[in-house]
């Protein structure tokens, strides 16, 4: 008998690793890389095992941004308890976390993937329409005029820009325009 039938199921671990794989082959070879049968492989979960987890395709891309988003969400309500001042406070933190992307190579492998597939996929671009919407209704008070939607915008611009890595800027001028860019928040 194998040690599969005695080991200690830890699904919620499982889950976790084969998004973690998911995320790393899409960053690493984009998301035509991340099939079934490759993140069962790299992961060392039996297809069976991934199948539990994720019946289809579709399904774990689906897991893999919202996971992705979940942790976007982290970083920006992170950034948010650390800023004093409500007016603005939501497009600050999301400027932040997109501009703070590029410093963290792994996200933004995996972020610039879920943004391509985000542009192909009918699915992801709801969810995230969905999820643009909702922050727009819960920041209504602080985050509506249109000062914080240039800020928001620009940011979606950058993102942009750093997923097709179409602009070579300078640290010192990219760290000007994101000032420039708070700046608008406090109005």
């Amino acid at each position: 008998m194998s040690n599969a039938h005695h080991r200690k199921k830890q699904p919620v671990l499982v889950r976790q690793q084969l998004l973690e794989v998911a995320a790393r082959l899409a960053g690493e070879s984009g998301m035509s890389a991340v099939t079934l049968d490759a993140v069962s492989a790299a992961s060392g979960v039996s297809k069976g095992g991934l199948l539990h987890h994720f019946p289809t395709k579709n399904a774990l891309l689906d897991a893999l941004f919202e996971s992705l988003l979940e942790k976007f969400d982290a970083d920006i309500d992170e950034l948010m308890r650390a800023d004093p001042l409500p007016q603005g406070r939501f497009s600050r933190a999301y400027l932040q976390a997109v501009s703070g992307l590029k410093d963290r190579p792994d996200d933004s492998r995996s972020w610039t993937q879920v943004t391509i597939a985000l542009l192909a996929e009918p699915r992801l671009r709801l969810r995230w329409r969905q999820w643009v919407a909702a922050r727009a209704e819960e920041y209504i008070g602080t985050d509506s005029a249109p000062d914080t939607l240039i800020v928001r915008f620009a940011a979606d611009g950058l993102w942009f820009a750093d997923t097709l890595e179409s602009h070579d800027i300078s640290d010192a001028l990219r760290r000007e325009l994101i000032a420039r860019l708070i700046e608008l928040t406090h109005k």
